[in-house]
């Protein structure tokens, strides 16, 4: 006997042989089919097989009544289980043009975080993921998405919805201060409800400012007032309640009348980070978390499938970042390090930062360079890297905020840092903040619906770009932030926004001289030499275009030579750039050669013990493409580079094509500084030098005959006058490759550290952008 229409209470048959009354359970007389008939429909928020036709009761949470369509309560799996197939069951169809019910003039665009999903878990797991599988073979995905620095929650997606990294937009971290108000941040206080620690304009302001309306069932600002400014719809913060309440009250907004109804929603997860956290990455506690989130997804689809909006809607799923197993065998405490640790505090973690703890008073005077120094090198191979914060690499673009405190301590994969044991946080379990090119910190990223590429799978990418892309999947035009918009044009079938090259702000003028013969001594030795046809020599040496100047009034020439290229500053007294293929051999002309009174006196970094002069091309007699160095960069470093590195890269790539430089960067914006004249044979000292490295993505074919796609490999070098960083010293030189791979960096972050732009003759400007935004790690 079946419980089917005799769930309400008082329906009891004396004859019967069994009940489905609530007393059934103490008496021990429940129907075998009572527990799903009766009781789920108040606990599931999803129809079964057990539930299609069922009588209406009055605690259901939703519907699989044979009316509920006619009700409007349906569970939003109703149709596919009750009725047809399911989501999952469907085949993996090509949406060639959104198709959308009646009262939808476009695409809705859904926007959802699943926190703490590791891209390696769909390696691991995904065979146990059959949503999630299809909708990252199905429509457009990469094998992770780089997130920002430190990669934490409340960074990461602020950073997802602005464009804007963490130092732009002013979440830092989960926990922060700031000394011009004297106000601390945390996820636990009312203070984080504050708007003045959000700075950018997210995503939902954006659409809105463009006259659409929007829906937040959760996302880290979106329950703050940001401009002044709450979404349309929106719920504060509330982890209690269930994934399935969250996809329920979704499909509720989306109901709405046009009109009324939001064009653009985000959803949150809190899995699988919660488990990660507790009971670490590789626990069976995040596969059940992740089945979850699997199922929840599903549940998403089935419900779009429902109201015919499943070929209509754009979704975008992602996370903010991966998971790393915790041990308090792999913390390093700095109460170990130093004896007196009275006057400051440690934010403890990954990407953990130094405090003083008199505030504001002490913020600006506290001695955080002798911090630093007295933390440096003090074991072999120590996991703790400690950097005032101007002097970390310009790939985690973590310095340009006053809420980022001078001092930090970058760890290595795996390693934490606190002040001591009692204030580590994760002793087990997960943890995450790492360095965001380490593999277990990667986030994932898959986009489904019309406006989006089919079976599509594209090179990583950082989170930076989310922000423009969902501008585009809304049809609007993004506010000003770090992407470069127009680089995940890869994954859309209909591009909105089309690139154009940046405008040459300034241009090279002739390279003239008086005489074949310099007026004055400048105390280097030069061969002569007579110049070969240019044409030939930008072929070789520039193959995809001469650097383009966007710096205002910049005086400088090119200068050809057979073995490189040079476009000189007149202003600097230095090259902008250097660029040659492969290792050619110094060799100059003097019929390119300048005034004594505009060109760098050797001598004067000879005589200065301090300084010397460092060749930005493989050396040879002649110093002229000089640029002012440490001596440790000059004599040392270049020459690994050029002597070691450069010939091993040029055979295993099949020959590379080569443009270095000098970076000015002294307030540590991530942009080059208004350039400065220099005095007389006086040059300005570089803060950086940039090398990039082009080759053919195939390598059979050479640097000036590739044919598909191009390869960079970019790096932006500090210069300093030592290299406690890496501990280094003597004459064992092997740690150069691992320094530069440390500083390695975007071909766009070099351009905006320089004010210069590459590859303008070379490739499509779409191609470009690809090329330039990604990060070449290994």
């Amino acid at each position: 006997m079946s419980c089917r229409n005799r769930c309400v209470t008082g329906r009891r048959d004396s004859a019967a042989s069994c009940h489905c009354d609530p007393s059934c359970e103490a008496e021990g007389s429940c129907c075998l089919d009572y527990r799903e008939v009766c009781l789920e429909p108040s606990q599931r928020w999803t129809c079964s097989k057990f539930r299609c036709g069922e009588e209406r009761l009055a605690d259901s949470l939703c519907s699989c009544a044979s009316d509920c369509e006619k009700v409007g309560d349906c569970c939003v799996n109703y149709s596919n289980v009750c009725k047809v197939k399911s989501w999952l069951e469907d085949e993996c169809e090509e949406i060639q043009q959104e198709q959308c019910p009646a009262g939808f003039s476009k695409s809705p665009v859904i926007l959802v975080s699943m926190d703490g999903f590791r891209a390696g878990y769909m390696k691991a797991y995904g065979g146990l993921l059959p949503v999630i599988t299809k909708l990252r073979n199905c429509g457009t995905s990469t094998p992770y998405m780089r997130p920002a620095y430190p990669t934490k929650t409340f960074p990461n997606h602020y950073t997802i919805v602005t464009g804007l990294y963490p130092e732009s937009h002013g979440i830092v971290d989960n926990k922060m201060y700031d000394v011009t108000r004297n106000a601390t941040f945390s996820l636990k206080i009312a203070e984080k409800f504050n708007p003045q620690w959000y700075q950018g304009e997210p995503v939902w302001l954006t659409a809105m400012r463009n006259n659409h309306k929007t829906a937040t069932f959760f996302w880290p600002g979106s329950d703050v007032a940001v401009s002044g400014k709450f979404p349309d719809f929106y719920k504060k913060y509330d982890k209690n309640i269930p994934f399935e309440k969250r996809v329920s009250t979704l499909f509720e907004w989306l109901s709405l009348p046009q009109g009324q109804r939001p064009d653009f929603y985000t959803l949150y997860l809190e899995e699988p980070d919660s488990s990660g956290h507790r009971y670490g990455p590789a626990s069976s506690q995040v596969i059940e978390a992740l089945l979850r989130v699997d199922k929840i997804l599903g549940m998403l689809m089935d419900g779009l499938k429902q109201r015919n909006l499943h070929r209509c809607v754009n979704l975008v799923f992602l996370s903010d970042h991966g998971m790393e197993e915790a041990s308090c065998k792999k913390a390093v405490f700095l109460s170990s390090y130093q004896d007196n640790t009275d006057d400051f505090n440690v934010i403890q973690g990954p990407a953990a930062r130094v405090r003083p703890k008199r505030l504001p008073e002490d913020f600006y005077s506290f001695d955080y360079e002798g911090l630093v120094k007295n933390l440096s090198c003090r074991t072999p191979d120590q996991p703790m890297r400690p950097y005032l914060k101007e002097n970390l690499p310009k790939r985690l673009h973590f310095a340009n905020n006053v809420r980022i405190e001078r001092a930090h301590l970058y760890m290595k994969p795996t390693w934490q840092a606190a002040l001591d044991m009692k204030e580590i946080k994760y002793c087990s379990g997960g943890f995450h903040g790492s360095d965001n090119v380490f593999k277990n910190m990667q986030a994932v990223f898959f986009g489904y619906g019309p406006a989006l590429k089919h079976k599509t799978v594209v090179p990583p990418f950082e989170n930076i770009e989310v922000y423009n892309l969902l501008c585009d999947l809304l049809d609007v035009s993004p506010a000003p932030n770090n992407g470069t918009h127009g680089s995940l044009n890869h994954l859309l079938k209909r591009p909105v926004y089309l690139p154009v090259h940046p405008a040459q702000l300034s241009h090279d003028v002739p390279c003239e001289a008086s005489s074949p013969v310099p007026a004055g001594d400048l105390q280097c030795t030069c061969s002569s030499h007579t110049t070969t046809d240019v044409l030939s020599i930008r072929r070789l040496h520039v193959p995809y275009g001469v650097p383009r100047v966007l710096q205002e009034n910049a005086d400088y020439c090119v200068l050809h030579h057979s073995d490189y290229l040079n476009g000189y500053s007149k202003d600097l007294l230095m090259p902008l750039w250097v660029a040659y293929t492969i290792q050619p051999l110094v060799s100059l002309t003097f019929r390119d050669r300048f005034y004594l009174q505009t060109y760098q006196k050797c001598l004067r970094y000879r005589d200065d013990p301090a300084l010397s002069y460092g060749l930005l091309h493989p050396p040879s007699e002649c110093g002229d493409v000089t640029a002012p160095a440490s001596p440790s960069l000059a004599g040392y470093v270049w020459t690994h580079i050029h002597g070691v590195l450069v010939p091993k890269y040029s055979q295993q790539l099949n020959g590379v094509n080569i443009m270095s430089g000098p970076i000015f960067d002294k307030d540590y914006d991530g942009r080059f500084d208004a350039p400065k004249a220099a005095t007389v044979n006086e040059a300005p000292i570089p803060t950086h030098f940039f090398l990039i490295l082009t080759s053919c993505g195939n390598s059979s074919f050479s640097v000036g005959s590739c044919e598909g796609p191009l390869q960079a490999r970019s790096f932006v070098l500090p210069h300093r006058p030592d290299h406690t960083e890496t501990c280094a010293n003597g004459t064992d030189f092997s740690w150069v490759e691992d320094w530069l791979q440390l500083h390695v960096a975007r071909v766009r972050d070099v351009e905006l550290l320089t004010g210069l732009s590459f590859y303008h003759d070379r490739i499509s400007v779409e191609e470009t952008l690809l090329l330039k935004t990604f990060l070449y790690t290994v």
